[in-house]
């Protein structure tokens, strides 16, 4: 009888031990439930580049681009464009337009007032299978003067460009690239035109950068207008380079240049010119796009 009360004392401490045991062991009380992860915003898109250096850019809203670059991240805002959707900020500009499922892009460094690209750093594309990332819809950007382009701005396929001669100097060329419309209806050309130099193979001499630059030899410091062309009518713009190597870097000969491929701004087709020149420096010059003075009409003295 003892032994059997004995037992049953031992089985019920057991239980009791049993149960502290268990209720040691179980999960802590749930913390309060973190809340929803916010909806992530569209994933960076890449863009390839003549030079081999990819570009990345995200558009998290309506009104900014944030592009890396060599290493760098840049806050761009939007702006408005003649064509295409353009951003600005931290000394570059990001310009983007798509044609014929092909989204093409100009990076530049923005000039002294921050709001005209001076230098082409790179020019990109990528396949696009809908619309350019997100921006409001543009609208044309007067030009000083608060004048608005007449017509559509002019695409690639209705231009025709033509070697207009040039003047030389000291060392300097400068060629007049004619741009003819051979469209049917009027459209216009508003800043400067996209400029890609190629050699004989018909490969880009991406060594030679096309740099902005305001003015044109007889007219330094003219800021880009819109220029209305015609039917048949033609615009120019200047093309300028050096002819005296480099030899403080060691450069000996310059490239030999066969054919230039010319956009319109904000545009991705290019019409060609064949074009033999050899620049040194690793660079050219390009002007914004001008009336086309009629030939015969005397010329005015280069600025100084």
């Amino acid at each position: 009888m003892r032994l059997t009360a004995a037992c049953s004392a031992v089985s019920i401490l057991a239980l009791v031990l049993s149960g502290c045991t268990q209720e040691a062991e179980s999960p802590p009380t749930p913390m309060a439930e973190a809340p929803a992860p916010t909806a992530p915003s569209a994933p960076p898109v890449s863009y390839a580049c003549e030079s081999g250096q990819p570009v990345t850019v995200a558009y998290p809203d309506t009104a900014t681009a944030q592009l890396a670059y060599k290493g760098q991240t840049y806050v761009l805002r939007t702006v408005q464009a003649a064509s295409g959707a353009r951003y600005v900020g931290s000394g570059i500009e990001w310009w983007t337009a798509t044609r014929d499922g092909v989204e093409s892009a100009i990076l530049s460094r923005l000039g002294p007032n921050e709001e005209v690209g001076a230098a082409v750093l790179e020019r990109c594309s990528r396949p696009s299978a809908g619309p350019v990332a997100p921006g409001p819809v543009p609208t044309p950007t007067p030009a000083p003067g608060g004048v608005l382009p007449a017509a559509a701005p002019c695409r690639g396929p209705q231009l025709k460009l033509s070697n207009e001669g040039g003047d030389a100097g000291a060392g300097n060329r400068v060629a007049n690239i004619g741009i003819q419309n051979i469209g049917s209806a009027a459209c216009s050309l508003t800043g400067y035109p996209g400029v890609v130099l190629q050699d004989r193979q018909g490969r880009n001499l991406t060594a030679i950068r096309s740099e902005q630059s305001p003015g044109s030899y007889f007219t330094a410091g003219q800021a880009p207008a819109p220029v209305t062309l015609a039917p048949q009518a033609k615009a120019a713009f200047e093309l300028a380079w050096n002819v005296v190597p480099n030899e403080a870097q060691g450069q000996t000969s310059c490239p030999n240049v066969t054919r230039i491929r010319v956009t319109a701004p904000g545009d991705t087709s290019a019409a060609s010119l064949e074009l033999a020149f050899a620049p040194c420096g690793g660079r050219v010059r390009v002007s914004p796009i001008r009336t086309l003075v009629p030939e015969g009409t005397p010329a005015p003295e280069p600025a100084v």
